[in-house]
């Protein structure tokens, strides 16, 4: 019975690539890393070698589009050094064919200079005899091959020439001569795709997907990347089901009689709750209610804050009870400003998860999923992910809170996303008009994991924080802002002491 032997693999030393291509590159093989100019192929090309030297293999960066002090600076800007095991080789055209008085006649320029660019590069390898190799661009041989049955005759003798010396290839191209010719995939062993996607408003996104690779299983579809001082950081993409963990189903209090009545008891321990309401009704104050419960309990938090200023968010929650910046700098709480318009979906997932693996975080708040929708404007898109980011989250037993603001005030109102069906628990705000006042109204129209109270109840936002009142059993359509008195005023709360405006 014969034994497969798994491949050596090169690792790319780009973090979340090696991930991706199920721990680096199969070794002796060639590969194509192919995108604009700027989406980051130099980059990730720097790293490959720079990793092979600090693992003690030479390296070799052969360039024909770029200047070796040009590339010496780019690395020097990331902090980058070429040296030691890595050697970069400049290849220029021979002096005969810039000197007009000494070009051929019978014979086309391009032949010679396609092989005088062929046997350089050969005799570059035998004179470093490196283990890891970049061939940057093809586009220059595309150029001079001229025909497509050249260029291809042209990789195929490089690839089997560095197929014979064992060496892992990279090969760069910038997609400028002929974006539709597809004569290297057919050839390499693997084909690496950088897209780089310029947003209505905000800074540039990038995105990279594994078109290819021969004999081996790979994580498919796109994942974002940022381009950082230091080189490129991959943030693969989120799959919840490879991210299984035992933990105890217990209720969860939100330190609240009232509220945890409303919930029948409390929340389940790993599920998702979405806080749905116009603005101002106080969606935030409820899901640091359940922040502050859980750090009562000795448990560990995350807040990622769309929305809202952190510092007007500390003097806000503190006025109402909750210290969240003492919190903060006890390290019970993990706090992020999130700023939509930087931040690519597949960083944010990053985060998030990078935070609950390190910190042990049990419940962890998103306010809002306006703000997050506004990242990825694509609805289709911020589902999949949502999904997925909310099945991890269920599966760490990590409670998460989600907000989201509906347009409107009162009457029918309208999110800009439906994800009530991804949660497991969905809470109900609204305003209403009754006795000549504006009042809150609460109601829980959903909850996957057990009973519920299917009662609305009235609730106010005040020093000491959130205090409920009974059942609206006076009224019908509180719902809809605009309710019927049907019997009495009783179960409406007094007024003895005033309320704010928060959110």
């Amino acid at each position: 019975m014969n034994t497969a032997i798994p491949a050596a693999k090169a690792r790319t030393g780009v973090s979340g690539l090696d991930t991706i291509l199920a721990g680096g590159l199969s070794a002796g093989h060639v590969f194509l890393l192919e995108g604009n100019p700027g989406a980051g192929k130099t980059t990730i090309a720097l790293q490959f070698l720079i990793e092979g030297a600090r693992l003690g293999e030479r390296g070799l960066y052969i360039t024909l589009s770029e200047t070796e002090s040009e590339l010496r600076a780019g690395a020097a800007s990331h902090g980058m050094v070429i040296d030691g095991n890595i050697e970069v080789f400049e290849v220029v055209p021979p002096e005969s064919l810039l000197d007009a008085d000494q070009q051929q006649s019978l014979l086309y320029s391009s032949d010679l200079e396609l092989g005088e660019t062929t046997r350089e590069i050969f005799a570059a390898f035998e004179r470093v005899k490196p283990s890891r190799v970049v061939l940057d661009s093809l586009s220059e041989i595309r150029l001079l091959a001229q025909s497509s049955l050249r260029y291809r005759r042209q990789i195929l003798a490089l690839k089997h020439y560095f197929a014979r010396q064992g060496a892992t290839v990279l090969l760069l191209d910038d997609l400028t001569s002929d974006v539709l010719d597809k004569t290297v995939h057919s050839v390499v062993h693997g084909v690496i795709h950088l897209e780089e996607l310029t947003p209505g408003y905000g800074s540039e996104r990038r995105r990279l997907r594994i078109m290819k690779y021969r004999g081996q299983a790979f994580r498919g579809g796109y994942h974002d990347f940022t381009i950082q001082t230091g080189g490129l950081v991959v943030f693969p993409r989120l799959v919840a089901s490879e991210h299984r963990t035992s933990y105890s189903r217990d209720n969860v209090s939100s330190d609240i009689a009232e509220l945890d009545l409303l919930l029948g008891g409390g929340l389940e321990s790993g599920s998702s709750t979405l806080i749905l309401g116009p603005a101002g009704t106080g969606k935030s104050t409820f899901s640091f209610q359940f922040l502050a419960a859980a750090i009562g309990r000795g448990e560990k938090a995350a807040a990622f804050v769309f929305d809202e200023e952190l510092g007007l968010l500390f003097g806000r929650l503190k006025a109402l009870g909750m210290d969240l910046e003492a919190m903060v700098d006890a390290g019970l709480v993990h706090i992020e400003q999130v700023d939509a318009a930087e931040l690519s979906p597949g960083e944010f997932a990053h985060r998030v998860r990078d935070c609950v693996d390190k910190s042990g975080a049990k419940t962890v708040i998103i306010d809002s999923i306006n703000g997050y929708q506004a990242a990825m404007p694509d609805e289709n898109s911020l589902i999949l992910h949502m999904h997925e980011l909310l099945q991890y989250l269920n599966r760490q037993g990590t409670n998460t809170f989600l907000t989201v603001a509906q347009h409107g005030l009162v009457g029918d109102m309208k999110a800009p996303v439906d994800v009530t069906y991804l949660a497991d628990t969905v809470i109900l705000l609204r305003y209403f008009e009754a006795a000549g006042r504006v009042r809150r109204a609460v109601s829980v129209i959903k909850k996957r994991t057990g009973f519920h109270e299917d009662t609305i109840r009235e609730y106010r936002i005040e020093a000491s924080g959130l205090t409920f009142g009974g059942p609206l059993i006076g009224f019908q359509g509180v719902l809809r802002g605009v309710p019927e008195f049907v019997s009495d005023t009783t179960s409406l709360m007094s007024r003895d002491s005033g309320d704010g405006g928060n959110s």
